[in-house]
């Protein structure tokens, strides 16, 4: 006999504001705690030091968090300048020091070279895997490691103060897998000194802002009552980039089987330049979400089908 999963089926999305030194780990519990959700998880690791916006997908909605990571993310980060750490933030230790202190002008002339499709070096002690292993934790026991450059997207990279000599805020908005404590080392290279990160916000994911967002107090506060539940946004909310298309019954339960269906009928009753070819697709029915589908050929597939 199967093992019964506790909870219960809660689907959508809760939009915490997170505070520093809480995981990414502690949010979802939380969340899945206060909402009694049978399944829960995140949209993306926020770093214990930083705060702001973390969508926690609970139920179906879990199924469409690739595609919320895969949107756009705005940050606000502050640097201080002469000073390089290990991990490229606060907590980690000093191992290189400079005299130098770039002025505005300076920071603003090098900023075109880190906007568009970059190269990057994530940082030494970051989530991602070196043979199984946590690179933090490899750099944490003192193993040497030597992550990939990977190309990443900076869509727009802003200097938004510079409040002393010390120090410098910016304002970013990048695509999937950008690292803003490996952008404010390269920015500090790319300047003649070095530099880490002393403050870092995430203001949006995707379709979530700051105003979406309820501070994890709250959420513990609320936790197990219906005025929680209200902040529950639905499974759709995520998905505002990928057009929605209303299917008609029969259509909706093809899909719900994983079966296709073909794409001129849907053409014909909504709009031929919302099914390109290849184009991702979020089918509804009777108000409810269906399927997340691409078009492909004649005809409509779906991808990720929800059970709501």
């Amino acid at each position: 006999m199967g093992r019964t999963r506790r909870g219960n089926p809660v689907h959508g999305w809760v939009v915490v504001d997170k505070p520093e030194n809480a995981t990414s780990v502690d949010v979802v519990a939380a969340v899945r705690r206060g909402c009694d959700a049978a399944k829960a998880g995140h949209s993306g690791t926020l770093d214990p030091l930083a705060t702001g916006v973390l969508p926690i997908a609970l139920g179906e909605a879990t199924k469409t968090v690739p595609y919320l990571m895969d949107g756009a993310k705005s940050y606000r980060f502050t640097v201080r300048w002469g000073e390089q750490r290990d991990t490229d933030d606060a907590e980690g230790r000093t191992i290189a020091v400079s005299d130098v202190r770039p002025d505005a002008e300076a920071i603003r002339a090098v900023l075109p070279r880190f906007t568009g499709e970059i190269d990057q070096t994530p940082p030494t002690f970051s989530a991602i895997k070196v043979e199984g292993r946590r690179a933090y934790d490899l750099a944490r026991a003192d193993v040497a490691v030597d992550l990939a450059t990977r190309r990443v997207e900076i869509k727009a990279v802003e200097l938004a103060a510079c409040p002393d000599d010390d120090h410098a805020e910016f304002l970013v908005v990048c695509g999937k897998g950008a690292y803003m404590r490996a952008l404010a080392r390269d920015l500090a290279a790319a300047l003649g000194t070095c530099g880490y990160v002393v403050a870092l916000r995430r203001t949006a994911v995707g379709s979530f802002s700051e105003a979406d967002a309820i501070p994890l107090d709250k959420v513990k506060t609320l936790g197990h009552s219906d005025e929680l539940l209200q902040h529950v946004l639905p499974v759709e909310a995520a998905l505002a980039d990928i057009p929605a298309l209303d299917f008609t019954p029969a259509e909706a339960i093809r899909l719900k089987h994983g079966q296709s269906v073909p794409v001129l009928p849907v053409a014909r009753r909504t709009s031929e330049k919302l099914v390109l070819k290849d184009r991702m697709i979020f089918a509804m029915a009777d108000g409810k979400p269906v399927a997340l589908a691409r078009v492909q050929g004649g005809e409509i597939r779906p991808i990720r089908v929800l059970n709501l």
